[in-house]
């Protein structure tokens, strides 16, 4: 099992979304203070295991005989996004102010601009006021460090997202760290990770797509409390904080990565699972506890030639095997994706209450 998990040192520990083959693999109020929804980024190399490894059995049946409940992500983004353009007409009507989002783009990849687009929507439908800045591929980092002041320093926005990956030549760190913390609606800061992990104090806000998973966890009723978590993958964006979330709600967590030995029967133990690392269906069926919960929280590009755009969306669990074992699990697309947009919104809503002192 060891071999599954072959890990090498990278120059750039940078997630990004993996490309492979169809044939290799099988087919009201402020809404985060209410529900109180409450590492570093090594570059690990994740290997998908073989046609021949054990990791390829499949399960028939389902604890109790039946098929999992789908959690589906969008209705429940639709709710709160819903509770969020309530409060922001109540802030219009009361104080003529409304919530301002700034997202700085380096470059012209076209996955940021996808992403970048979804975000701008979302915030068009509820009432948040957009600014982008954008910069060419070979601008200085100072330069995206003056970009970065001035939208601190501009009392119009309350919220302020880097679109990462950012270019190799500017050390992304340092402009995470830049953004002021009052300001940083991903949730990246030190301040706000570190008072993420330590007892007893609480971030002026968690990175949305954590934030996101617990968010749909509660709404779907899953008790998390005492329960055991396993989180595969640990990366700065979500893999760490998804962890210290749940222990907030006092699960007792796991981290498997891929440097964990026996990572199938460690995470076979789980009542809670929760994926991310960019490899799609590396998490089987035999890797799951029958009845567990699983959110998937991986996005990956799989090449397929039988449709128009070349590739289809699929997560880091194989969804057909797992559907057949668990009690429950996000679909990819349509499962973790459209709540954490709806975070990043709240976020950008709590943010400008603070600023504005608007109860």
């Amino acid at each position: 099992m060891r071999g599954l998990w072959a890990a090498s040192w990278r120059s750039l520990g940078r997630k990004t979304l993996h490309s492979s083959t169809s044939s290799s693999s099988p087919s009201s109020s402020s809404l985060s203070s209410n529900l109180k929804l409450l590492g570093p980024n090594l570059p690990d190399v994740w290997m998908v295991p073989g046609p021949s490894s054990s990791a390829f059995r499949s399960q028939s049946s389902a604890a109790n005989g039946q098929t999992a409940n789908v959690i589906n992500g969008k209705p429940i983004a639709r709710a709160i996004r819903a509770g969020i353009a309530n409060e922001i007409c109540r802030m219009k009507e009361t104080i003529v102010k409304s919530p301002g989002l700034a997202i700085v783009l380096v470059g012209g990849r076209r996955d940021s601009r996808t992403f970048i687009r979804v975000k701008l929507k979302a915030c068009e439908e509820v009432g948040i006021t957009t600014y982008v800045e954008e910069l060419p591929e070979e601008c200085t980092e100072d330069e995206v460090l003056r970009v970065v002041s001035r939208l601190n320093n501009n009392p119009s926005v309350n919220g302020i997202i880097v679109q990462l990956p950012l270019p190799q030549h500017v050390d992304e760190e340092r402009i995470i760290n830049f953004v002021s913390p009052e300001k940083d609606v991903d949730g990246f800061h030190p301040l706000n990770m570190g008072n993420l992990a330590m007892k007893g104090r609480e971030p002026l806000f968690i990175p949305c797509a954590p934030k996101s998973c617990i968010e749909l966890l509660l709404r779907s009723g899953v008790e998390i409390m005492g329960k055991r978590a396993v989180v595969v993958g640990r990366s700065k964006i979500v893999g760490l904080p998804t962890s210290l979330l749940l222990q907030r709600h006092h699960a007792t967590v796991s981290t498997v990565h891929s440097f964990t030995k026996n990572p199938e029967q460690i995470t076979s133990e789980a009542d809670i699972v929760i994926a991310d690392v960019g490899i799609p269906n590396l998490i089987r069926g035999s890797w799951l506890k029958p009845g567990a919960v699983v959110v998937d929280m991986g996005t990956n590009q799989v090449q397929d030639p039988g449709i128009d755009q070349g590739f289809h969306i699929t997560g880091d669990v194989c969804y057909e095997e797992a559907i057949k074992v668990v009690s429950a699990i996000t679909p990819v697309p349509g499962g973790v994706g459209p709540v954490t947009i709806a975070m990043l919104l709240s976020n950008t809503l709590d943010s400008a209450k603070r600023a504005f002192g608007f109860i």
